[in-house]
Order: C-alpha cells, then sequence, then structure tokens
C-alpha cells in the first residue's frame, strides 16, 4: 500500500473565527477559502489548554499534559519543573521514520528545555530576565530528518533559524518576514529538487508552524496592513460579545477590571492583517503540491495552536476557556478519501497523532500509551455524535468538558470549594450567558463525565 504524505500547517494564535470560511470575522482569506471547499472542515477543534507549549507537547505525543510534563509554556524558569518535551517520548515524526517516512520541521518548536548557557547565541533574555528562545540538539528532535526551527523567538521580520547540521552558533537570519522565509523552505521541501531534501522514494510528513499571528502585532508587511485600508476597529470586532465589561461569569472568579475590548481594538487591522499574510503564503504550499503532482497522495491540515480573545467579554489573549481562544480552525484534504463539508464532532489535540496515523493507515503503530482517539472513522463520516473535548488549565485551577451543544466548566479555589459554569452554545453561540442554574441535570451529568475523562489523562485535578 503506497502511504499518503502528510503537510500539516499551524499558525501561532489563530482563532478559529478568523478565517473567512468560518464566516466569523471579517478578515480576507481567499485562498483558505477556496482551499475549505476541497476539504472537511471541522466546527468543534479544540485546543485542550490554549497556549503554546501544551498544545505542541499534545500535538507530538497524542498524551495530554500532565503525562508529558508540558504543562505551561518552556521557559528558563521551568526547567527544574521539567516543563519540555522529553527525549524518550514516541511522538508522531519518530513513529512515522519508524514506518519508512521522510520528515520535516520548519519554523516554531517552543518545546525544548530552556538553556542559559545559549543565551549568547539566541534571541537572548527578555525584559523579565527569562529565557524562551532555544537551540534544539540534534538528538532533541525527534527523528525529523530535515530542520529549519527555532525555539520561540517573535521577531517576526527578523526572524532566525538554525538548519540541520549547523551548531549554536551557526543560526540563519534570511531579514524578511518569517511566515514568508518559511514558506519558501517549505516549497523547497516539497520540490525537492534533485532530491536535495529527502529520499523520493519514500513519504513524507512536513510540519510548518508559523509563528504569526501571535504577537508582537505591530511586525506585519505593510502591504497586508494595506488590504484593510480606510478600516477602523469597530468595522473588524463585529462578534456580538466584544464588550468593554467583563462578562460576568469570568468576573464572578477572577473579578472585572479586564481591559480586552481596548486591546483588540489597538491589535485587531494588524491581527487580521498577519492572518491575509499567512493565507497568501498558505496558497504557494497548495501550489506546489500541484506542481509536484502530488495532490491525489497528500494529506494537507490547516489548523492552529489555539486562538485570541481580542476582545470578545472583554478579555485578550489566551488562555481562556471561552470559543475565542479555545476553538482553532481545521480544515483536511484528503482528495479520494475524505468528503468536503462540515461536522460538528469533537477533535482535542491528542487526537491529531492516533487519528492522522490512522489515516495513513499506520493504526496499528499508534504507541500504546496514547491518550488522544484514533478519530478516523469521523473523519470518513462513519461515525459522528458522542465526542467531547476537555479543557485543561492548571494556571487557574480550572477543568472542563466540551460537547457538541455545551460548554462546561469547574473551578476549584484553594480549599477545593467548586464553582460550576455552563453555556449552551447551540442557543448562545457567543456564550453571553451562563445557565447552569437552569439545567442542573446537564451539570450533574457533565460532572461525572468531566472525572471519567480526567481519569484517563494523568491529571492530578481529583487526586
Amino acid at each position: 500500500m503506497k502511504r499518503p504524505n502528510l503537510v500539516f500547517v499551524f499558525p501561532d494564535q489563530l482563532r478559529q473565527q478568523s478565517v473567512g470560511f468560518m464566516h466569523g470575522d471579517p478578515v480576507l482569506t481567499p485562498n483558505l477559502d477556496r482551499f475549505s471547499e476541497e476539504c472537511l472542515v471541522l466546527n468543534n477543534a479544540v485546543s485542550n489548554f490554549p497556549i503554546c507549549s501544551p498544545y505542541r507537547g499534545m500535538l507530538m505525543t497524542g498524551k495530554y499534559p500532565y503525562s508529558t510534563g508540558v504543562i505551561a509554556n518552556c521557559n528558563s524558569n521551568r526547567n527544574v519543573y521539567g516543563v519540555y518535551l522529553k527525549k524518550d517520548e514516541r511522538c508522531i515524526s519518530d513513529v512515522l521514520v519508524e514506518n519508512g517516512y521522510e520528515t520535516g520541521y520548519i519554523g516554531k518548536w517552543h518545546l525544548d528545555p530552556v538553556e542559559p548557557s545559549q543565551a549568547p547565541h539566541t534571541e537572548g533574555f527578555r525584559e523579565d530576565g527569562i529565557l524562551w528562545d532555544s537551540y534544539t540538539l540534534p538528538e532533541r528532535r525527534h527523528s525529523f530528518s530535515f530542520w529549519h526551527a527555532y525555539g520561540a523567538c517573535d521577531n517576526h521580520l527578523d526572524p532566525h533559524y538554525w538548519e540541520n547540521g549547523a551548531e549554536l552558533s551557526e543560526r540563519m537570519r534570511p531579514g524578511v518576514w518569517s511566515v514568508e522565509h518559511e514558506t519558501e523552505v517549505a516549497v523547497g521541501y516539497i520540490a525537492n529538487e534533485g532530491g536535495a531534501y529527502r529520499d523520493e522514494s519514500k513519504p513524507f510528513m512536513l510540519m510548518l508552524s508559523y509563528n504569526p499571528p501571535h504577537p508582537p502585532f505591530e511586525q506585519v508587511p505593510e502591504r497586508y496592513l494595506a488590504m484593510y485600508e480606510g478600516m477602523e476597529a469597530g468595522d473588524l470586532l463585529v462578534r456580538p460579545n466584544v464588550t468593554d465589561r467583563t462578562s460576568e461569569a469570568f468576573a464572578r472568579l477572577y473579578g472585572g477590571s479586564q481591559q480586552g475590548k481596548a486591546y483588540g481594538e489597538k491589535h485587531v487591522k494588524r491581527y487580521f492583517a498577519a492572518i491575509s499574510g499567512v493565507d497568501e503564503h498558505f496558497q504557494r504550499i497548495l501550489d506546489a503540491i500541484d506542481a509536484k503532482g502530488i495532490k491525489e497522495d497528500t494529506i494537507v491540515v490547516f489548523t492552529s495552536d489555539h486562538g485570541d480573545m481580542m476582545g470578545s467579554h472583554n478579555l485578550s489573549g489566551k488562555p481562556h476557556w471561552y470559543a475565542e481562544s479555545f476553538k482553532v480552525p481545521f480544515a483536511i484534504r484528503y482528495p479520494g478519501r475524505i468528503q468536503p463539508g462540515r461536522a460538528d464532532f469533537i477533535l482535542n489535540v491528542p487526537d491529531l497523532l492516533p487519528t492522522l496515523l490512522g489515516l495513513m493507515g499506520l493504526e496499528a503503530a499508534v504507541p500504546a500509551d496514547v491518550e488522544g482517539e484514533n478519530k478516523a472513522a469521523f473523519f470518513y463520516g462513519k461515525q459522528a455524535e458522542g465526542t467531547a473535548g476537555l479543557y485543561v488549565n492548571p494556571f487557574t485551577n480550572m477543568r472542563g468538558l466540551k460537547t457538541e451543544r455545551y460548554t462546561f466548566l469547574v473551578h476549584k479555589d484553594y480549599a477545593e470549594k467548586e464553582t460550576v459554569l455552563l453555556f449552551d452554545d447551540v442557543a448562545d453561540p457567543y456564550q453571553r450567558q451562563e445557565v447552569a442554574g437552569e439545567h442542573p441535570d446537564v451539570v450533574q451529568e457533565l460532572r461525572m463525565r468531566l472525572d471519567r475523562e480526567l481519569a484517563k489523562t494523568n491529571d492530578i485535578w481529583n487526586r
């Protein structure tokens, strides 16, 4: 059996509502919109712990944060707690190489221990005295045979990378917007002229991790900002839940002194501009696949690691439970195998490893300790209902459960007292009304189900 290639593209901090094909924000993504017509688009793909490193840890291993130790973003302050991807984890790249694949990784990695000794040759210490960027030692690259990446550096207009055998002191700085440069490298990898990147006789997986539209939002080429000329924040922040009043549910737990609307008004135009730039360059990847003549043999996924509140509920950034942070775009194209359309089943991040391996005919190779579910049958339309998604936030001692209808959350205070929240995402898609008091039976059912789901993940919350 000929195995399919996999091209997996995931920008950072791109929320589900900010791609045109999800019919939410007035963001310009014509190429992604056309691509989505050939795809199965998921309405309920979630980022279980919506920040960078935990998502990446789940993506690579198929396991939830407490099983990998990646329970926060990797940086120099957290090395002592083991907050990084361990060398002995079996990642999707390891499994694919064991099964005859070539593998490549381009862009932001953000999964390594961050060693202060590397500081002179990386981004260096930030103003807070913490080191975020890192050089990934070859033995920590989990079998990726082509490597063109960095740890965590937010200089989008002057990015840097280490490629393949480059030493720590040999980072390269191409001097162009990171999305443009990384796309150029990805196009070269796909074209593979003269076998420069990989063995042509083998199938390949390419992962491409753009940093934009992640902050700093001002670092976006002006040509994309010009696409929104004449538009003000009020023309772009059209979600009905954008407000200068923090939601009652959030204020009940954390207070009401948030400034998210002002954040959204300041940044939304450049946030959308960066997404439009991602859209333009994503089309170059699709064009490279067509030019290579491998469209029918290649699974293409476009998704994101988490979203951004951008003023909804008067909140900013992440890792909030609301859909603007928690839900991510997900479009998958597999010609002749996955039928285009829309689906409501829940896709968790740890489901990706077993599901992708299942779609590639390698379900028997899924590591035994994987906690995600192989949902290939859902992608093929053979199953449709009964799924649930976990929300995990160790920072706020909150856990939650997403079903096709509800978002249910439980917060514990220092005395283990629980506060529950419930949102009817069908009747109230903007999550403006908390309704736990109106549905005690639903709360009871979901509370028990939450415990059952958490028990599968090594989470410490109920211990």
